[in-house]
Formats: structure tokens, sequence, C-alpha cells
């Protein structure tokens, strides 16, 4: 990181990965930002200031862009599980709702922003996708669609800005202890868990470790990809 200081946003910034990146990134030095749909039960001093924003809502994200002024590094780590069911028995209202937050949310913070970051010719972009994205889970259909469009998306925009400074990642985790998680049912807990040679689950900050490298200068001739962090479950 350079003497400059980088303003990030970070979405779902409340709890788990999103929180774990917000301190990681305030310990490398940037000028932290939270957005949430709920405001943090104990608001930390790694966050600048913190904004309630429904990343589904396409004009509440370029509103809080608007507050925020200059944005040097995005991530999106705002999602849901969403239901854990047969694809067949989900309802509309349920699809949608993952849909809306994992993948509509991801696309309205990236557009909010890119127009700056690609006029000041420099930008970070890290995406929280999944693991169900490559592989898919079962019971979770939803979720998997939603985090293998994050993937697409990621590709997408990383090759559309490629020239711009403006560089856009995606990773993949495998199951990480974070609060989300524990709404999954045990059966489907158990499922993941099975699939990861390393026989656990990963730590938020483990996640937040790659995500400081991806948002940072040192990460300067990677643009569209899907980095793995699964304790070995898919590496490619």
């Amino acid at each position: 990181m350079s003497a400059q200081i980088r303003t990030a946003i970070i979405t779902g910034a409340s709890q788990g990965i999103g929180l774990a990146c917000a301190k990681r990134l305030h310990r490398d030095g940037c000028r932290v930002i939270g957005i949430d749909i709920n405001m943090p039960s104990n608001r930390g001093s790694e966050f600048a200031d913190f904004l309630i924003v429904d990343v589904g809502d396409s004009s509440a994200c370029k509103d809080a862009k608007s507050k925020v002024g200059q944005v040097d590094i995005l991530v999106n780590s705002a999602g849901i599980v969403g239901p854990n069911m047969p694809f067949w028995e989900v309802s509309d209202e349920d699809w949608n709702r993952t849909i809306d937050i994992n993948l509509t949310g991801t696309f309205n913070m990236m557009r909010a922003v890119v127009a700056q970051m690609r006029a000041q010719k420099w930008g970070r972009i890290v995406n929280i996708a999944s693991i169900a994205g490559k592989e898919g889970n079962p019971n979770l259909a939803a979720y998997s669609a939603s985090k293998a469009a994050v993937i697409g998306l990621t590709k997408s925009a990383g090759k559309e800005l490629a020239t711009d400074g403006v560089l856009v990642n995606s990773i993949a985790p495998a199951v990480i202890s974070t609060p989300m998680n524990e709404k999954t049912a045990t059966k489907v807990l158990e499922y993941m868990i099975s699939k990861i040679p390393m026989s656990r689950v990963g730590q938020p900050d483990e996640v937040a470790a790659l995500v400081s490298w991806l948002a940072s200068e040192e990460c300067s001739f990677s643009t569209g990809a899907c980095y793995d962090i699964s304790g070995g479950r898919a590496t490619y």
C-alpha cells in the first residue's frame, strides 16, 4: 500500500467476512466505510463511517457512493444463504431475494463506483463468491446460482476494465465460520465440510488476508480471476 490513503467500501460489513475485511483493510491503512442493512452491534474504530444500505436497491447504492465521495476499493461481501431446500420447493420470493442481494447487489455497487475509478485510472474490486458457485451445493440452488453469476460478472467486468487501471477479482471460499453459516442446516454443513481436504471450516481472517492482497497495489497483473480459498476443495 502506498503512502496515499485509499478509501474502501465494504458491504456486508456488520459481521463475518465483511467485518474481518473491514478490520484488515483498516489495519492496512485504508479509510474504511462499512455498508450493511444492519448496524453492527459493536461498531469498532475500523470504520470511518457506517451506512445502512440495502444493496439490492440500486438507488440506495448510488446514494451511498455519493455520500462517501472518492472510492478506491470496493469489497462486495453482502450476501445471504437463501432457502435450504430442493430447488423445486423454492418460492419466487426466496429466489428473488437471494439473487437480489448476492448478485444484483454486487452489480449495483460495482456500477455505482466504476465511473469514478475509471476516471482516476485506479481501483480494486473484490467480489466474494463461493465454492458453491463453482460446484453447486445440494439444497442451495438459489445461493449456488447467484454465486456462479457473481463469478461470471467478475470475469466480464475484469476484461472490460483491464486497460483502465481497475482490477476486478473474486474469491471462492468454502464454508467459513461466520454467523451466516450458523443458520445453515446441519446436514448441509456436514456435507460441505466433508468435501474439504483440510477437514475444517475456514476463518474470516483467512479470507480477509486474501482480500487485502487483491485490494492492494501489489496485485497488479491479475483481473477477472476467481481465487480459491476452500481448504483444497476446488483449486481451479
